[in-house]
């Protein structure tokens, strides 16, 4: 990515921290889903359905999924910010062809 938004050594250290934080948010999503799928299974494996422990599952998935959510915003907005009007058009293209995914 900082070769294709030709980002000068600067712009390539401040884009390491706003992905790093990212893809710790990333990680801690995919663990909590793994967790919800475990009060699924939970949910079903007994006697009758325990409704309220799959709610309880799927609320804290929707929760990974906001927090996940306002981490992308701020990444993108941290990225917008850094750089110049040429990379943003670089930037869109890149997202729009699929060359680069959020």
């Amino acid at each position: 990515m900082a070769h294709r938004l030709d980002l000068d050594d600067e712009q390539i250290d401040v884009l390491a921290a706003i992905l790093n934080s990212l893809k710790t948010e990333r990680a801690q999503a995919r663990l909590d889903e793994q967790r919800s799928i475990a009060g699924i299974a939970d949910a079903v494996e007994g006697e009758a359905f325990d409704k309220v422990h799959a709610t309880e599952a799927l609320s804290a998935r929707v929760e990974a999924a906001e927090r996940l959510k306002e981490e992308v915003l701020t990444t993108l907005e941290k990225t917008h910010a850094m750089l110049d009007p040429e990379q943003r058009k670089r930037l869109a293209y890149l997202l729009r062809s699929g060359q680069l995914t959020i």
